[in-house]
């Protein structure tokens, strides 16, 4: 007879401090503190989390299998060996849900290759609550991760993104590291059409959450407080 497998579960956290965690359904907690084997980012930060969701056992006793830039994909088969002895693992995101914009789609696409069942739970995602809060295309649209870093390469694929948006009528949606925002947004004005719709989307799930669409042109009047805070941009032009 065949050895029954674990389950993997992906598990969502917070997008920013405790304040958010009304975002994280019942469901979720119960689920996550029921597991002692988690693939996590950063062990010290997913310890954090555990303990602001009441998590009781020793974690001395509790697995952490870090994922993350530094993680050699030789280690992928470690990390799935206790779903094949029939342990239920938890993959942990730092903020939002794992695999998406997110370390974890190569453990998802391994536990899939070994018949490992794969139970995503519910939990916000900035990308959704961003497009949702848009009023922007929400039928149509791609979510294009981080831009490039250097000022001429961004400028060029902004420009591309708008001609795809132009052209198909989708939205597009981006990020950046928190510090480059304000960039982002000098790029934005400086190079797209006055009449492409930008949607920014900041801090969300927080006390001071803001979320804006208007037109390019009118975002050369705005003051939004964007620097160092997490953001999404999405545009349709």
């Amino acid at each position: 007879m065949r050895n029954k497998k674990g389950q993997l579960y992906l598990i969502p956290c917070t997008l920013g401090s405790e304040q958010a965690f009304p975002f994280l359904a019942p469901s979720v907690i119960d689920a996550t503190l029921k597991l002692d084997h988690f693939i996590v980012e950063n062990a010290r930060s997913a310890r954090r989390f555990l303990k602001k969701i009441g998590y009781e056992k020793n974690f001395d006793d509790v697995v952490f299998f870090e994922l993350n830039q530094r993680t050699n994909s030789a280690e992928y088969s470690q990390m799935i060996s206790p779903l094949k002895k029939g342990i239920d693992v938890g993959l942990l995101s730092e903020a939002g849900v794992p695999a998406v914009a997110d370390p974890g789609s190569e453990i998802v696409a391994l536990a899939h290759l070994n018949e490992i069942t794969v139970r995503p739970l519910i939990g916000p995602s900035s990308i959704l609550l961003a497009l949702m809060a848009s009023g922007l295309n929400g039928q149509g649209f791609t979510f294009n991760g981080y831009l490039p870093r250097k000022e001429n390469d961004r400028v060029k694929e902004l420009k591309k993104l708008e001609f795809i948006s132009k052209k198909t009528g989708y939205t597009q949606i981006f990020m950046d590291t928190p510090y480059r925002n304000i960039p982002l947004l000098e790029d934005i004005v400086a190079n797209l059409s006055p009449y492409t719709k930008l949607c920014i989307a900041v801090n969300l799930t927080l006390e001071d959450e803001k979320i804006m669409t208007q037109e390019v042109s009118e975002w050369k009047k705005s003051n939004i407080s964007l620097h160092k805070k997490p953001a999404m941009f999405l545009i349709l032009a």
